[in-house]
């Protein structure tokens, strides 16, 4: 007998981290920007915050993104080591889009003001949130038959960011998601015993 949690638990088990992208889509940017809307949209945040912000790149821009972090990169990489950072980069300049994931840290300090009992929690909660958004988006790409990963080029590419693409100040570059049409399977996954992990108490 299939169960109602059976669906979810499918989509759980096919998210994955795909790394060879091509810059194609089975479905248009509007299914796209509607998936991302969504997921934002639905993600639990402490005290209903709703912190977190995205921005969707598609096109020149995607493209865009990825030449800025590849120049902050190739001035903090030494030239003869280079190569592997270049081809890494090439490989997310490849997909279709990126969805840049930030953190809006006004809204983290007026929590942090509003409940000082609670202030040193906001910023590990307001992660938490940006978390829960990404790990939404990325399998609902995944299910709209899109691969994606998550990566974390900031802080050093945060002004850059910033500058580019007009973000405001107070936005805080948590991280980075390509996605395009795989095109190749995900590698192997391999998992500790699942008692190791969690433990009953009955």
């Amino acid at each position: 007998m299939e169960l109602k949690t059976d669906c979810f638990f499918q989509a759980v088990q096919n998210r994955r981290s795909r790394y060879a992208l091509e810059a194609k889509s089975p479905i248009a940017d509007d299914e796209i920007i509607r998936l991302v809307q969504e997921s934002v949209r639905h993600a639990p945040s402490a005290f209903n915050s709703q912190g977190t912000r995205a921005v969707l790149l598609f096109g020149k821009r995607h493209s865009e993104f990825w030449a800025l972090v590849l120049a902050e990169l190739r001035r903090r990489v030494p030239a003869d080591k280079f190569a592997p950072t270049e081809q890494k980069i090439a490989s997310f300049a490849a997909a279709y889009g990126t969805v840049l994931f930030f953190e809006d840290w006004d809204t983290v300090e007026d929590l942090q003001r509003k409940f000082p009992t609670y202030q040193e929690n906001f910023p590990l909660w307001a992660y938490q949130a940006n978390a829960l958004a990404e790990y939404v988006v990325w399998t609902a790409l995944e299910q709209a038959g899109l691969g994606a990963s998550l990566q974390h080029y900031n802080p050093l590419v945060d002004q850059a960011v910033q500058k580019t693409f007009d973000i405001p100040k107070n936005w805080k570059l948590i991280a980075q998601m390509p996605f395009g049409t795989p095109a190749a399977p995900a590698a192997e996954k391999t998992f500790l015993p699942i008692e190791t992990r969690v433990k009953v108490l009955q």
